[in-house]
């Protein structure tokens, strides 16, 4: 069934879509891993209204192994990721303002910054446009994000994976200071980039950044 602890976890980061501005109303969605399956947000409820016994847990599949409710319409590429990143346990996927105008651009977000690196790579990928919920939309997003911890979605709005529901969620608050910072620095005449070496050498130290090596 999941434990009740991270049944609650994802309510409470789910809640927190809407009183952080990362997502309106019931736009977005997250689940966490489980060993047969995964732990994913409900379709068409109110996240304030979740009670843990209400998020599903669905297998690969996509078919409910317990939960009363239909798991969100965008479980297929929850699935597909966990299936190509096996080191993947929390896919989150928000609508926020920032990440979703320049997704609506079908454009990447380039090295306009250090901290792009945060995401695993040179840029911040935008995944091709799909409808919601398909087949095609789950393979743009898992090829976009090959070499990757985040993207954006076409016309859509953002994704971001990690280790843990804490990381991924923390990532996606990342992305989306980053493109609020391009989008104000277009406004401004248009940033100057990271060149493609430099960039690489940040990619490189982002590998321990943040990591406290416990042997000091």
């Amino acid at each position: 069934m999941g434990s009740q602890k991270t049944r609650q976890d994802i309510i409470t980061i789910a809640c927190d879509f809407n009183t952080s501005g990362l997502s309106a109303g019931k736009s977005g969605n997250l689940s966490v891993r489980r060993e047969d399956g995964f732990l994913i947000t409900p379709t068409g409820i109110s996240y304030d209204q979740l009670i843990p016994d209400n998020i599903v847990h669905c297998d690969q599949n996509g078919r409910v192994i317990s939960g009363d409710f239909i798991p969100s319409s965008e479980w297929p590429f929850h699935a597909a990721i966990y299936e190509a990143r096996e080191e993947v346990n929390a896919v989150v996927h928000v609508h926020s303002p920032y990440a979703t105008a320049l997704a609506c651009t079908r454009k990447p977000i380039p090295a306009f910054h250090y901290m792009i690196a945060v995401a695993g790579g040179n840029t911040i990928p935008c995944a091709d446009y799909a409808t919601f919920g398909s087949s095609d939309l789950s393979k743009n997003i898992v090829t976009a994000l090959a070499g990757h911890t985040a993207c954006l979605m076409a016309n859509h709005g953002m994704v971001a994976v990690g280790d843990s529901l804490v990381s991924a969620y923390n990532l996606t608050h990342e992305v989306e200071a980053l493109a609020k910072r391009y989008c104000i620095s277009l406004q401004c005449g248009g940033p100057v980039f990271i060149d493609d070496i430099e960039m690489e050498t940040i990619v490189e130290k982002f590998k321990i950044y943040g990591k406290q090596n416990k042997d000091n």
